[in-house]
């Protein structure tokens, strides 16, 4: 995160200011909210990544181990059902799922419930793994939603769900 919040935000306003200088023109203004929103968003996904690094997993491998975890008992899902709980590609999911296996984190087996399906379902290191870096995840990412007070969280919250329900394929 930047050392001294005024820093990122003098950043995009200078653009903006620049920008408004060469093209008075154009409204810049939404510049303001987008330009903000990628920084935070990456200061965040930096922020994030420091959890996931400490147990030896990428953002990725950490999105999958929690999908299954969120499937509750027996903690497994088809790779259909995983790839729509986590919004990744099929080719995508496979390289983790791979990666996760040999790690010894995931196994592949036949489902219990169609002999016909296979499933991709965590291990025991893999629940203890993903319960111990969820525990972590949330501390960290508390941490960083109390760099606001409460009214501006609750405000924030509320704009981003409103943004998010006009967005094309957002549910």
């Amino acid at each position: 995160m930047a050392d001294n919040p005024k820093d990122a935000i003098d950043r995009v306003a200078r653009i903006q200011q620049e920008w408004a200088r060469e093209r008075p023109d154009i409204d810049v203004s939404p510049q303001g909210i987008i330009g903000r929103l990628h920084r935070v968003a990456a200061s965040l996904t930096d922020e994030l990544a420091v959890v996931f690094r400490a147990h030896g997993i990428s953002a990725g491998e950490f999105d999958v181990l929690a999908a299954l975890r969120r499937a509750g008992d027996p903690f497994e899902r088809t790779p259909t059902e995983l790839a729509e709980s986590t919004m990744i590609t099929s080719g995508g999911l496979t390289k983790r799922v791979d990666r996760l296996e040999d790690a010894g984190l995931v196994q592949r087996r036949p489902s219990e419930h169609d002999g016909r399906a296979r499933v991709v379902a965590l291990t025991e290191a893999g629940r203890a793994l993903v319960d111990e870096a969820f525990t972590r995840h949330m501390a960290n990412e508390h941490r960083l939603v109390g760099l606001l007070d409460e009214a501006d969280r609750d405000a924030l919250e509320r704009a981003l769900t409103n943004w998010m329900a006009r967005l094309p394929d957002e549910a």
